[in-house]
């Protein structure tokens, strides 16, 4: 990220992180993103962002790019792409996955609790049915369970 140089009141620069970059690669290389905790994360770069309620951004890196501020201007152009981000990239993202984790093939001891599981329903069903007497005729009752028997 480059810097961008502002002069001050006071006749000495200040430096701003120029982050229009990554606010390209936001739009343009979405799958160079992840976020996870509450923290963007910059896979190639591992640099990490995170945003407040406000929209501020906090940056943490391996280099002097975390020493460095970004211009309101910029941050909020940056928050209000990494939200379109978020909502258009990531969230149907995780939910895909989600799904898809639905169906994945279970290990072992959870394929053998649902055979047991459906052995025993098949038991259960397999079983004679019960027959009460009632005031209707005997043939009547002897008809429905042999109409009931597979």
């Amino acid at each position: 990220m480059t810097d961008l140089v502002v002069g001050a009141l006071d006749g000495r620069p200040i430096h701003f992180l120029d982050v229009s970059p990554m606010i390209t690669a936001l739009r343009t290389q979405p799958t160079d993103f992840e976020f996870t905790r509450g923290w963007l994360r910059h896979v190639p770069t591992r640099h990490r962002f995170h945003f407040d309620r406000k929209g501020n951004v906090t940056i943490e890196a391996h280099c002097g790019c975390a020493g460095m501020s970004v211009r309101a201007d910029q941050g909020t152009e940056l928050y209000t792409t990494f939200n379109l981000w978020r909502e258009d990239y990531w969230q149907p993202l995780l939910r895909n996955r989600e799904f898809a984790d639905h169906f994945r093939t279970p290990n072992a001891w959870v394929r053998l609790w649902r055979d047991v599981r459906m052995a025993l329903r098949r038991f259960r069903g397999r079983a004679e049915p019960v027959t009460l007497a009632t005031f209707a005729s005997e043939s009547a009752t002897v008809a429905a369970v042999e109409a009931s028997r597979p």
